[in-house]
């Protein structure tokens, strides 16, 4: 069982991620065929099963990181074409100014952050769940 400020922190953030998904479909949507499997964008009631992105977070403890526990971003694209590098970057460094656009935004009052934390980014700080 979860706690349910912890569920209402998590649906602010995708709410988030659903803004970000948004913006990457319509600029990279059509530029990479979406996997076979994979549901054409706006099929599903959720944005993280169908189109070509899938942003979300993963819950880190923080043991071994300097900045501590926060959300481990993953940035999904579901297409079996190549994708190159400086394309994947670009994409990334856009998710991280979006991220740190919004965050402020939803989570008024707290004081978030995106950093890069070794070889992936992590939102991090005042993840208290009081006035969520």
């Amino acid at each position: 069982m979860r706690h349910p400020e912890t569920i209402k922190w998590e649906q602010k953030l995708k709410s988030i991620f659903d803004e970000i998904d948004d913006y990457l479909e319509t600029s990279y949507g059509a530029d990479y065929p979406l996997h076979p499997a994979r549901p054409s964008r706006g099929s599903t009631a959720n944005k993280e099963h169908d189109g070509l992105f899938n942003i979300g977070a993963s819950f880190s403890s923080g043991l071994g990181s300097e900045y501590g526990p926060g959300y481990i971003l993953e940035i999904r694209m579901v297409t079996l074409s190549h994708v190159p590098s400086e394309v994947r970057e670009r994409i990334e460094q856009e998710v991280v100014e979006l991220l740190r656009r919004k965050l402020p935004e939803k989570f008024e009052g707290k004081s978030l952050r995106v950093v890069r934390d070794r070889n992936v980014y992590k939102i991090y700080g005042d993840l208290s769940l009081g006035n969520v």
